[in-house]
C-alpha cells in the first residue's frame, strides 16, 4: 500500500511524525509512507491552494518534502511532483494538535488537506486529537491518537463507505481528550456546532505605533448537540464523521425553488 501524509501543524510538529507511524504500521513492511507537509505551521487555512504565487519544496530525506503551502497545496504537490502521478491508495492528514470538531472543521488545514485528496478522486483521512485537562500529564498528548489511530484506519479501509462520486466522502476523526486506556470506543457522528463560541479578534499595538489584530477562539468545551463529534469526543469516544466538498444546502434546495422560481 502506498499513503501520502500530510498534516497542517506543519513538517517539524510532533502528531505529524505519529501520523507517520500510524501509515507505517498500516501499510505494512512492502508499503510506502510518502510525506509531504508544509514548511511552516498552517493551522486555519482550511481548503485554500496557493494559486497566485509559486511555492519551493524541498526534499528532507527519502519519501519526506517540505512545501511552503497549504495542506491542500502539498497533497497537489505529493500527487503532481513528488509522486510524479502515481497516485497513492489512500491520503492521511494530521494528527493535528487540537480538535477539529464542530465548526473548527470550516477552518481546518488538516481537513483541508483531506478534502483536496477525495476532489482528487482518493480515499482520504483527517485525524486530529481533542486536547483538555485529563490529557496534559500523559506521557504524549497524542496518547489516544497513538493507542487507536492505525486500528481506527484499518478499520475505515476494511468496513468503511468509500464511494467515487463527484464529491466523493471522506472521513474527520477526532480522538478524545483521554488517555488510550479511557477511551470508550468509537462513534459516528454528524458534525456538532458550539452555540456561543464565535472567532473573533484581539486588537494589539505594536511598539511602532501600528494597529495588529490577533485571531481569537472561544471555548472548545461547551458541549455540543447530544451525539455531535464534539459531544461524543467530551464524553470520551473517537468521534467519525463522514463528509463531503459539496457545500450545497440540499435540505433547502425545494424550498428555495419554491420561493424563488
Amino acid at each position: 500500500m502506498r499513503i501520502l501524509v500530510t498534516n497542517d501543524d506543519g513538517i517539524n510538529a510532533p502528531g505529524l511524525a505519529v501520523l507517520e507511524q500510524i501509515a507505517r504500521n498500516v501499510a505494512g513492511s512492502g508499503g510506502e509512507v510518502w510525506t509531504v507537509a508544509p514548511a511552516f505551521e498552517q493551522s486555519g487555512v482550511g481548503h485554500c491552494i496557493s494559486y497566485t504565487h509559486p511555492m519551493m519544496i524541498a526534499k528532507l530525506s527519502t519519501r519526506r518534502y517540505a512545501a511552503e503551502g497549504s495542506p491542500a497545496d502539498c497533497v497537489l504537490a505529493g500527487l503532481y511532483d513528488v509522486l510524479q502521478g502515481a497516485r497513492p491508495d489512500l491520503v492521511l492528514s494530521g494528527v493535528n494538535r487540537g480538535n477539529n470538531s464542530a465548526e473548527n472543521a470550516m477552518y481546518s488545514g488538516t481537513v483541508g488537506g483531506a478534502m483536496e485528496a477525495a476532489l482528487q478522486g482518493l480515499p482520504a483521512i483527517a485525524l486530529s486529537q481533542y486536547m483538555g485537562p485529563l490529557s496534559e500529564d500523559l506521557p504524549s498528548i497524542f496518547d489516544a491518537a497513538i493507542g487507536h489511530g492505525q486500528a481506527l484506519v484499518e478499520k475505515l479501509l476494511a468496513q468503511g463507505i468509500w464511494d467515487t462520486g463527484d464529491y466523493r466522502l471522506f472521513y474527520n476523526v477526532n480522538f478524545p481528550p483521554v488517555g488510550r486506556e479511557d477511551v470508550k470506543g468509537m462513534k459516528i457522528a454528524p458534525q456538532g456546532y458550539r452555540k456561543d463560541t464565535f472567532f473573533g479578534v484581539e486588537p494589539h499595538i505594536s511598539p511602532s505605533g501600528r494597529k495588529f489584530l490577533w485571531i481569537t477562539g472561544g471555548p472548545q468545551h461547551l458541549p455540543t448537540a447530544p451525539g455531535t463529534d464534539a459531544a461524543v469526543n467530551l464524553e470520551g469516544y473517537i468521534s467519525v464523521t463522514p463528509m463531503r466538498a459539496d457545500l450545497t444546502a440540499h435540505d433547502a434546495i425545494e424550498s428555495v425553488r419554491k420561493a424563488l422560481e
